[in-house]
């Protein structure tokens, strides 16, 4: 397994998802401009991070003048791990590089990443978009914006 980061591909995909949630299940689709204009991410980054979550069956985009982008499931059933894992990848690929001399000391190091690495993936699984959704609302019920 790799690192888990949050890099920005994450964090922009993690954004957008939740603005596309936002208007579930309206079956009103989103335009890319939309979603940059609500969320602030980089177009020509976003168009390819949609592309991707495309293809995983995480979003489904329409054609056409009132085409855009729709949740592709319902939001709890949208694990983080699942986006995680759709656009960094499980980590399998990654060896971990290990010298010629394995030591006990190594060992015992290499176990431990390795166990912590197993928990931060637990709980990516165990949290859904929807529980993203909810504690965003959450916070935003705790700081009302105020206008003058």
């Amino acid at each position: 397994m790799g690192n888990v980061e949050l890099s920005s591909r994450v964090e922009y995909a993690l954004l957008a998802l939740l603005e596309l949630a936002s208007h579930h299940p309206k079956d009103s689709p989103l335009t890319v401009n939309e979603l940059t204009a609500s969320q602030e991410i980089p177009e020509r980054y976003l168009d390819q991070i949609l592309a991707v979550l495309r293809r995983a069956s995480i979003v489904q985009s329409l054609r056409g003048a009132k085409g855009g982008y729709l949740l592709a499931k319902e939001p709890w059933q949208i694990t983080l791990l699942e986006v995680f894992s759709t656009l960094e990848g499980d980590g399998s690929s990654q060896t971990q590089k290990v010298s010629e001399s394995v030591t006990i000391e190594k060992t015992a190091v290499l176990e431990i990443w390795q166990e912590a690495q197993q928990a931060s993936w637990a709980v990516l699984g165990k949290y859904t978009l929807q529980d993203l959704c909810e504690q965003r609302d959450v916070r935003k019920q705790a700081h009302p914006m105020y206008y003058i």
